[in-house]
């Protein structure tokens, strides 16, 4: 009996020594001189690939009041009230109908539009071979459509269907870049979350700031073209490509190759999958990464396009839909910072933040229905404390995966793995829509009257 004890302590130790190994296999390496390539390459590619995802969500009010047919750039929230009121015998007004100013269509109706199409190209180019140069092509292809598309419509189905080509596009880069990732040193990670996280902020600032300037909504459009030419000349210019018909290598070759020498074969576990049913049977194990990531994204997206439209201030030096497109930059602000922390702060709990995040739905619920708030610099805090929770739950997840994932199954999984975000979006758009009708068929609170 401790014979066998004394066997199961040095299996345990030999594994564990064989983890630290692995983990320091990057340290152990020599210098690679041109590894800033990669890592420029993979920031700017984030940026690019989500940069249409975001001026879409960001152009989301603007996009809808074409819609309707209408076109309200500048109006405050005042003039939307004094349109539906009467005017008492003492000069002041009072709504003529108890609605509150909302679009007819939510905007989860644009963030649907905007992710299940990544979501349904995620799932599929999981299960197909990584051709990364004709992915890539038609990646850049697809922005720049959706981009035309939305910028010369002039009926509803166009302005979808452009809004589609980015989804689309954005949803296949994201599965193939994380997948690339797999080839690369475990820092193109960070620097993919961080461009991620600046095409936020780069996004939502330069539309904001571009229909500031007097630029129409369409005509900036027209003027982000430059970023798919900026996508591709970084994919094929800075980029050191690798060789993926042999799959992921090892860090340590020759290390590994003595290994197998000495019997250390890999183990059921670590080995590549086959076929389908294998990978089909693969998915449980990753839901440690999955769920926390699905409910985070979940949660946050439900106050951004469901909640966050309900949220204005009257008679302030922002007109409501200006409130709209500065919570979506403060938002990106929160997710840019924590998505590129993740080489100082690490954090392995990722259900905690989609813990918090629900906190968060709650207060902006509250605060959607009863307008509460007395200012409207506590929401501007409360929503970069939001984009901070859900930045830390992607880039965590990720650079998690790239650690703790055996190097035969990562690129699959990380593959996988990237259709959880959409899977909440997803599941946010469809509970903002009804959510958001039901609370514009409230009474009109104190603070709009």
């Amino acid at each position: 009996m401790m014979a066998d004890d004394s066997v199961g302590t040095m299996t345990t130790t030999s594994a564990v020594a064989e983890d630290e190994r692995t983990l320091n296999d990057d340290d152990q390496r020599p210098r690679d001189r041109g590894l800033w390539r990669d890592l420029v390459a993979y920031w700017i590619l984030g940026l690019c690939n989500n940069y249409g995802y975001v001026v879409m969500l960001t152009a989301a009010h603007d996009i809808l009041k074409e819609l309707d047919g209408g076109d309200d750039h500048g109006k405050s929230i005042n003039e939307y009230s004094i349109a539906n009121s009467t005017m008492r015998s003492d000069g002041a007004f009072d709504f003529a109908t108890e609605k509150r100013p909302c679009n007819k269509i939510s905007t989860g109706a644009i963030l649907l539009a905007d992710i299940l199409p990544a979501l349904s190209v995620k799932l599929v180019a999981s299960f197909f071979p990584l051709w990364k140069h004709v992915r890539v092509a038609t990646c850049i292809l697809l922005a720049a459509a959706g981009f035309i598309l939305v910028a010369f419509a002039d009926v509803e189905w166009i302005l979808f269907l452009g809004v589609i080509c980015t989804s689309f596009g954005s949803g296949l880069g994201e599965a193939t870049f994380l997948a690339y990732a797999s080839y690369f040193n475990k820092n193109v990670i960070s620097t993919w979350s961080s461009g991620t996280g600046g095409a936020g902020v780069i996004g939502a600032l330069s539309y904001t700031g571009l229909t500031a300037l007097g630029l129409s909504p369409k005509a900036t459009m027209l003027v982000m073209l430059v970023v798919p030419t900026i996508e591709a000349g970084s994919f094929w210019l800075l980029l050191r490509h690798k060789d993926t018909s042999l799959g992921p290598q090892p860090p340590n070759p020759e290390a590994e190759k003595s290994h197998q020498a000495n019997g250390n074969a890999l183990q059921e576990h670590e080995r590549p999958l086959e076929n389908w049913r294998q990978k089909i049977n693969y998915i449980p194990s990753l839901f440690i990464y999955m769920i926390p990531l699905i409910l985070v994204y979940l949660f946050e997206y439900f106050i951004n396009q469901g909640l966050f439209e309900l949220v204005y201030f009257p008679g302030i030096f922002l007109t409501q839909s200006e409130q709209y497109r500065w919570y979506q930059v403060l938002y990106q602000v929160g997710v840019f910072i924590s998505r590129s922390s993740v080489n100082i702060v690490q954090f392995k709990q990722v259900w905690i933040m989609a813990v918090l995040q629900f906190v968060n739905v709650v207060y902006f619920t509250f605060e959607a229905v009863y307008l509460f708030t007395p200012s409207i610099w506590i929401i501007f805090v409360l929503i970069l404390w939001e984009g901070l929770l859900g930045g830390g739950g992607y880039v965590n997840t990720f650079y998690r995966m790239q650690i703790e994932v055996p190097e035969a199954r990562r690129e699959y999984a990380m593959m996988i793995t990237s259709i959880s975000d959409s899977v909440g979006i997803a599941l946010a758009g469809i509970a903002a829509i009804p959510s958001h009708n039901a609370i514009c068929d409230l009474p009109v609170p104190d603070r709009l009257l």
